[in-house]
């Protein structure tokens, strides 16, 4: 889908126009123009208020042509918010698309630099499909070729672009299934991206991952037939940086729990496993196109967790690259051992901050729901400035205390420095609490539990069934606001 901005009457418009209005202010509809009056007539019959995530399709018969008219609701002026039109678009797009619309044209009133930037987002993330494997004939597969979007700013336009481009890049890497993507082709992607937008990609094979000390990722990922990898992506700026952030992500391209194996039904969808990664891999995409003045480090480990004659197994006690030792108390707590190494790697890159994010824990999902991100930190100041800005991406994410001393000693109380498993409850929080014993000193951490919103089992607002991109949009939020403010 191409989106232009454009200025254009209603007269003018040769396809189908939406507008967006507020459930208290219908000012928008005076852009109709002659066809306002007819417009609201069939508003009124269908008792349409612009309720947040409500739309009526107005077809109407003028000089014996057909005109459409899609007016979509924003929901009350006063809480509108970025997240209000994303919704808003990605629900026109969709029900457009389902009319095998072509060209739409769209009035959502004056726009800014932030909206412009939103409803590039909105549209593209809402028209996304995962229908590759899907042996569809040509004519089913209807899409819009262009969006026009009136009196929004190209730049804005531009940059919501790139952001939805990364996040659907992610989208597509987590629906991957694990017998496409397994650790090795992981690792082959990273290799392609960084060559094709000019970034720096170093890959770790399994004797290179042994040889660093990673003996945390080499143990979860040695019960595969597909050896693990060790990815680590650099962009760096043509100026001096103005600062040197990590993005780490956990990178389970299959996660069967091991020799703690899963049942059936929670075995299912554990492709989602990698979704940190695949983050990280859209990150370092649109990082590459945006050019920051900050130096970005995107690292994962890449393994498959699988029960065989050379799995890890419980009571195994094995050491991570910063020398820390490990008590495996349940194989299917992998994810934090993996990350282990990650985390001790991305500590000695020179780095001032680090955000991880990991398909972590059942745990969180149960305290914060499916729809929220679980936060944790080490730094208040850094955390609030996450936070700021889910607020404007809509990544739902809500902090959670790390300050429980009786909870901390439940992974102290092995044989070994540390267990990888705290036990039930706190579980989110104990697993936080693993990671913190990786990061380096005077390093700033944030980590993202997205266990819940890196997969949904439904379709709402610009999600389909399947993987989000979850944590993309907010991690470059973060990366420019760093670059603006220094």
């Amino acid at each position: 889908m191409q989106i232009k901005p454009l200025s254009f009457k209603v007269e003018e418009v040769k396809g189908p126009l939406g507008i967006f209005v507020f459930e208290d202010d219908k000012k928008n509809l005076e852009f109709l123009g002659p066809y306002k009056r007819d417009v609201e007539k069939i508003l009124e019959m269908e008792n349409f208020k612009g309720k947040e995530e409500s739309l009526v399709k107005v077809p109407l018969l003028l000089n014996q042509e057909v005109r459409t008219f899609y007016i979509v609701g924003l929901g009350e002026s006063q809480r509108t918010t970025e997240e209000s039109y994303r919704y808003a678009v990605a629900l026109l797009v969709k029900r457009a698309t389902k009319d095998k619309v072509k060209e739409l044209y769209l009035y959502a009133g004056e726009l800014n630099h932030r909206l412009s930037k939103a409803l590039a987002e909105g549209a593209l993330l809402g028209s996304y499909r995962f229908d590759k494997y899907k042996t569809k004939k040509e004519e089913e597969k209807a899409q819009i070729e262009s969006l026009y979007i009136h009196s929004a700013e190209e730049e804005g336009i531009k940059l919501g672009e790139i952001f939805a481009q990364a996040q659907n890049f992610a989208r597509d890497l987590v629906n991957e299934p694990g017998n496409v993507i397994n650790p090795i082709t992981l690792a082959e992607i990273a290799q392609r991206l960084s060559q094709e937008y000019g970034l720096e990609c170093r890959v770790y094979d399994e004797k290179e991952i042994q040889a660093m000390g990673m003996q945390a990722l080499w143990s979860v990922g040695k019960g595969s037939s597909t050896p693990p990898r060790f990815v680590h992506i650099i962009y760096k700026p043509k100026t001096e940086a103005k600062d040197r952030i990590a993005i780490v992500g956990k990178g389970l391209t299959f996660d069967s729990g091991g020799l703690n194996i899963k049942t059936g039904d929670y075995m299912r969808t554990m492709k989602m496993d990698k979704s940190g990664a695949c983050a990280v891999l859209g990150i370092m995409k649109a990082i590459a196109q945006i050019k920051p003045c900050v130096e970005v480090h995107g690292i994962f480990g890449a393994a498959e967790n699988m029960p065989s004659g050379s799995a890890y197994r419980p009571d195994d006690i094995i050491k991570a690259m910063n020398g820390k030792t490990i008590e495996i108390d349940n194989t299917d707590a992998e994810g934090r051992v993996t990350l282990a190494d990650a985390l001790s790697y991305a500590s000695n890159l020179g780095v001032s901050k680090i955000i991880d994010m990991a398909t972590l824990t059942g745990a969180c999902m149960v305290a914060l729901g499916e729809y929220t991100a679980g936060l944790f930190t080490n730094d208040d100041q850094f955390e609030e400035e996450i936070l700021a800005l889910s607020k404007l991406t809509g990544e739902r994410m809500w902090k959670l205390p790390m300050d429980d001393k009786r909870l901390r000693e439940k992974i102290k109380k092995g044989e070994a420095d540390l267990l990888n498993s705290g036990g039930r409850y706190g579980g989110a929080i104990t697993a936080a609490m693993f990671l913190e014993e990786f990061v380096g000193e005077g390093i700033k951490w944030v980590h993202l539990d997205i266990a819940g919103p890196a997969h949904m089992r439904e379709e709402f607002g610009y999600y389909t069934k399947g993987g989000t991109g979850f944590g993309v949009r907010s991690c470059l939020e973060y990366i420019l606001k760093v670059c603006k403010e220094g």
